[in-house]
């Protein structure tokens, strides 16, 4: 991209530009001839409005989609996957029993290609199982009867224990995931939420992601979903001790049908133009012109919506290329990596008519999902810090929810609703909130 804003030729009948998007999917090289997708991913690069403002300062918002095959692919990739497991005392009896269940389903679902390691803490860290390939199924799972409750929460070195034992076993084309369950607030070791958040921040720069299961209603619902965001993995939250086993059999199906790793974006504007904000992200680094972050895995039909806000100076009349979109990613389909690239162009004007009927809707309904997301976050601050009565918190969250259900996020609405029947009952809901949130930051959906 050259220092100057570069105006674009080929300007549609209408005075608009004749390509706005470029959608890599439609005329896409890497597609057979008889259009089943090759690659694990396609883009879509949309922008918030035909047209800008050409005599002011102005802002916008660019959607990246990010869509994966929705085909069975008749391949994954190995894992080389550890669990790291709370035994503290508050997990004794029916908690640890589900765990050990849970424990035996995860090794039943691997293959002798797949790596899997055993870590348990509490006041000390005990590696049950050191990296190994699952070849004797009934000899693993003796190791996870075998593990007894103790006492306090060692949550650091555990998850220390657990990333050195996927990094002990280094392997070429492996998904390394970390599976973290734990009831309760460390009280051992180091407790700061900073230090265990830039803990596993570092794993995630060594390629392992962190997933945080939190059981019961003692955990820090917040250190949990800042170890998932900023490593990312995914979060959950199990009410129950029944629930457990379910918890785990739904990150094992991600796990098992992620096809796209690693995703990085790159976002370069030209002169003029600047990125303000990523939505949902953690830490995008940007620069004078550009913007770097991570996306998360994408599962084989699922769809990651990006959000991006961008910053416009007056622009002298015309249609303009105002972003370029790089996407690199390790493509399990075609088992290499790969790179996708899309523009977003704009035209600016000085007829303000144009410009307010321009929208594009669909990165509208984007963005007010990120708004309803930022709405939760101060609903359950208010909730917190009871700021907000019972029956405020209920009307904020009924808003919130009409808002996503016009968005056609049902399963977020639904959590909302479990939220406010909750909050009716006098019982807790932040952390199902907490969830929702994290689940709308990260901008996945599925088909």
């Amino acid at each position: 991209m050259e220092d100057r804003t570069q105006q674009m030729g080929g300007v549609a009948s209408g005075g608009g530009p004749a390509d706005r998007t470029v959608n890599l999917g439609a005329a896409d090289p890497a597609r057979t001839a008889i259009g089943v997708p090759i690659r694990a991913l396609d883009l879509e690069v949309l922008c918030g409005n035909r047209y800008a403002n050409a005599t002011a300062l102005s802002r916008e918002h660019l959607l990246l989609i990010l869509r994966s095959s929705g085909a069975a692919l008749g391949r994954r990739m190995p894992l080389n996957l550890c669990l790291v497991i709370d035994r503290s005392g508050s997990m004794e009896g029916e908690p640890l029993d589900y765990v050990k269940r849970a424990c035996g389903y995860v090794v039943d679902l691997l293959e002798p290609t797949d790596v899997l390691s055993i870590v348990t803490f509490e006041e000390q860290v005990e590696v049950v199982m050191p990296a190994r390939r699952v070849v004797n199924r009934a000899l693993i799972k003796e190791h996870v009867q075998r593990i007894q409750p103790g006492n306090t929460t060692n949550l650091y070195d555990g998850i220390a224990a657990g990333g050195a034992q996927i990094l002990s076993a280094p392997m070429p084309g492996v998904l390394q995931r970390l599976l973290l369950l734990t009831d309760g607030e460390p009280t051992a070791g180091i407790k700061d939420f900073a230090s265990i958040v830039q803990q596993v921040g570092d794993l995630r720069q060594r390629g392992i992601s962190v997933t945080a299961l939190g059981f019961g209603g003692e955990y820090n619902e917040e250190l949990m979903a800042g170890i998932a965001r900023r490593s990312g993995g995914n979060y959950y939250y199990i009410q129950q001790p029944s629930q457990i086993p379910e918890v785990f059999r739904r990150e094992m199906e991600t796990l098992m049908t992620t096809t796209a790793r690693g995703v990085r974006v790159r976002l370069r504007t030209p002169s003029g133009v600047r990125a303000r904000y990523v939505y949902g992200v953690a830490s995008p680094q940007f620069g004078a012109r550009s913007v770097e972050y991570a996306l998360p895995d994408v599962e084989r039909g699922g769809t990651i919506a990006n959000l991006v806000e961008l910053e416009f100076d007056r622009h002298v009349p015309g249609v303009y290329r105002v972003a370029r979109a790089d996407v690199a990613y390790d493509d399990i389909v075609t088992n290499r990596p790969e790179a996708l690239t899309g523009d977003c162009l704009i035209e600016f004007t000085r007829d303000t008519d144009l410009v307010a009927g321009g929208v594009n809707g669909l990165v509208q309904r984007e963005l007010q999902v990120h708004l309803a997301s930022r709405n939760l976050e101060r609903t359950i601050m208010g909730m917190r810090t009871q700021q907000l009565t019972a029956l405020g918190a209920v009307q904020e969250l009924q808003r919130t929810q009409a808002i996503l259900q016009q968005a056609g996020r049902t399963a977020q609405a639904g959590e909302l609703e479990q939220a406010i029947q909750a909050v009716q009952q006098g019982g807790q809901a932040e952390k199902t909130l907490i969830g929702t949130v994290y689940t709308l930051e990260q901008g996945k959906q599925s088909r």
